[in-house]
């Protein structure tokens, strides 16, 4: 079969590689830049790079044949092999990427002094101590933690767990002059109506005790206050 690549509309794609292409599929504008097929610039348009990818893995085989000019067959596949192998390392690697940042985020925010004091308070609270029981394990905190100089918030939220029951800790805080307060801080217990007010409740030698433990990073000391 005469090799017709790089022929545009006039090209023939060969029957054997009208196929699935998965690097431009992985890949998409970076894979059609590399192969001619600018089409592939439409994943910069909104609401269509959300089927571009798909439609670049069902024709990209065929228009990197007619877009651009091949040795033969076997030099296209080799090619093609090539940037779908690319395609798997960037989406592995954009992957870890991802989980390394979430891995960081969340151990800044556990390390920090709001996360640390509504632990503390938690520990404080009779009332929490007697609906959860002891000891209480303490999950990964999730929200919104943002610092600037000597200001910052703080709205958080972690799982708890204690031989008696299971809930989550709602805590808002913000840092003024350096120093961080707790505005509001609830605890949810699951299978039960209402909310617990941490802010209430607490004792306040257990409580500077538990932060004490908490910043030392004696935290199975601190959950068994």
């Amino acid at each position: 079969m005469e090799n017709t690549s790089g022929q545009g509309v006039a090209a023939v794609v060969p029957p054997e590689l009208d196929r699935w292409n998965w690097g431009a599929f992985f890949l998409n504008w970076i894979w059609g830049i590399g192969n001619n097929t600018f089409i592939a610039l439409l994943m910069f348009v909104p609401v269509v790079n959300m089927v571009m990818p798909f439609v670049l893995g069902v024709k990209g085989s065929a228009w990197a044949w007619c877009n651009k000019r091949w040795d033969s067959v076997d030099h296209f596949r080799r090619v093609q092999r090539k940037w779908a192998i690319g395609g798997v390392v960037a989406i592995i690697a954009l992957i870890g990427f991802g989980v390394g940042v979430w891995f960081s985020v969340t151990a800044i925010m556990k390390h920090s002094e709001a996360y640390q004091m509504a632990v503390a308070q938690l520990q404080a609270n009779s009332e929490a101590i007697n609906a959860l029981g002891t000891p209480i394990t303490t999950g990964a905190p999730t929200g919104k933690f943002e610092t600037s100089g000597p200001t910052g918030t703080a709205d958080l939220q972690f799982s708890v767990e204690g031989p008696k029951a299971k809930g989550t800790v709602y805590l808002h805080a913000t840092k003024d002059l350096d120093a961080w307060k707790i505005n509001r801080i609830e605890l949810q217990i699951e299978g039960r109506p209402g909310r617990i007010n941490l802010a209430k409740g607490g004792d306040r030698a257990s409580l500077d005790d538990g932060l004490g433990a908490v910043r030392r990073g004696a935290f199975t000391v601190a959950l068994r206050l």
